[in-house]
């Protein structure tokens, strides 16, 4: 009876987790909005004990906090200083992961980091007016980061770099009217791509922090 009852309430916390995000990445839910569990049950017809799991999990991509006393809320937008920090501590890290990445590069690596920016250049016509299209750009410029990351094979840079992924998700969704940059990224990807494909880790490196630059003048521009 324990397993089936576990077997029900997982998926439906995974559906309820799915409906939350796409209401912050739709606008629906707004930076310092109050997520009361109960008016949330009544609203999505649901149990509770869901909509804690998917909360849990959602306070750990950084996009809903959690108050002493005062339960859940969508988190606040980052400052246009929180930002510019946030770019400097990529602006340490990254270029590194990419110089590492670039001297050990290898044929599946290349083929799944050139699948990001594919996947990337796709979402480009509608990362800044569609929530879907959005989505697809945050989640291909995530993988093509994560994996110049991971093939660095530096754990503690890559851990480094893990350590701010709940401010990027901040980043990402409330900073993304109008201002993603989409077909800019596409392209410096492409390029840092070719770069590693040339086996050119110093290039990869200085295009990297480009990268990062050039993400960081758009949004405060």
């Amino acid at each position: 009876m324990i397993t089936s009852r576990r077997s029900t309430r997982e998926p439906v916390a995974d559906r309820m987790y799915s409906v939350l995000l796409r209401q912050l990445l739709d606008g629906r839910r707004t930076a310092g909005e109050p997520l009361n569990i109960g008016a949330l049950a009544r609203e999505l017809e649901v149990s509770q004990t869901p909509l804690r799991e998917a909360l849990a999990r959602l306070e750990h991509t950084g996009l809903v906090r959690r108050e002493a006393l005062k339960g859940y809320q969508v988190a606040d937008a980052l400052s246009d200083r929180e930002v510019a920090k946030l770019m400097d501590a990529r602006m340490v890290i990254e270029p590194e992961l990419a110089l590492q990445a670039g001297l050990r590069t290898t044929p599946e690596f290349l083929d799944e980091l050139r699948a990001t920016v594919e996947d990337l250049d796709a979402t480009v016509p509608h990362a800044d007016d569609d929530p879907e299209g959005f989505r697809h750009y945050w989640t291909s410029d995530d993988a093509f980061h994560q994996l110049i990351a991971a093939q660095s094979d530096n754990p503690f840079l890559e851990h480094a770099l893990h350590s701010l992924d709940g401010q990027m998700q901040r980043f990402r969704l409330f900073t993304k009217r109008g201002r993603t940059g989409a077909g800019n990224a596409a392209r410096e990807h492409r390029l840092i791509l070719d770069a590693l494909q040339a086996r050119d880790a110093d290039l990869a490196a200085s295009l990297m922090r480009g990268h990062i630059e050039g993400a960081k003048a758009r949004v405060l521009k």
